[in-house]
């Protein structure tokens, strides 16, 4: 995505993120480099402000969440599950797991957010690597994702008004498309309707979350 494509905003998106953030790896997928928060409370009260005047959700988009980090792996590990196809990052935040499917050999990665901080942060991830990303920022829940051959998303379950909201929606979409989450075990992720297709131990910080490792599985969504 070019920089004149990007969502129109009075803010200096690309340089709140590059000066809030660490150009670094995740742990369990250093082949992707992301602009990452180094102090997560820091980082957070930065974005207080602005997402007072504009209305903006928080800075998800700063941090390597780990079932996102599990896609990634599970699809670097495992090429043919999106090589040659058009692959959606959906809630995609940083863009790791889309970043993930075009270094894998996605024929189109898009990745979609809602949030113009998550788009800009993408675009700049996607040129730190030197990889091709299309950015969205429209509300997908709902659509038929016409040409879109495969869905990914990284911890979408972690609040129940989300995965009431997408979790059918990815169900009618698995009809006819290959649907893969990446979870550690959060409230709402579904326990049955799933095939489990990996499992990872992640590395978090504590100030993110309350263990230093987080036993993360992928699955594929089953059709309803």
């Amino acid at each position: 995505m070019t920089p004149s494509s990007r969502p129109g905003s009075d803010l200096d998106l690309d340089g709140f993120v590059r000066r809030n953030t660490l150009l670094t790896t995740p742990p369990l997928v250093p082949e992707i480099r992301l602009h990452l928060a180094t102090e997560v409370t820091e980082l957070w009260h930065a974005t207080e402000d602005a997402l007072e005047r504009n209305n903006l959700p928080p800075p998800y988009w700063a941090f390597a969440w780990p079932g996102g980090q599990a896609v990634a792996r599970y699809v670097l590990d495992h090429p043919e599950s999106v090589a040659g196809r058009v692959v959606l990052d959906f809630a995609a935040g940083s863009g790791l797991v889309a970043l993930a499917a075009a270094r894998a050999g996605a024929s189109r990665a898009i990745a979609c957010d809602i949030d113009r901080f998550a788009a800009s942060a993408m675009a700049l991830n996607a040129a730190a690597n030197g990889l091709p990303l299309e950015v969205r920022t429209d509300d997908l829940v709902g659509s038929a994702a016409d040409g879109i051959d495969t869905v990914l998303a990284g911890d979408v379950c972690y609040e129940r008004p989300m995965a009431d909201r997408i979790l059918p929606w990815f169900r009618s979409l698995a009809r006819n498309r290959l649907v893969v989450i990446g979870d550690p075990g959060r409230a709402y992720v579904p326990r049955d309707g799933i095939e489990r297709l990996a499992e990872y131990d992640v590395p978090t910080p504590l100030e993110l979350e309350d263990r230093e490792i987080w036993r993360t599985f992928v699955a594929r969504i089953l059709p309803a």
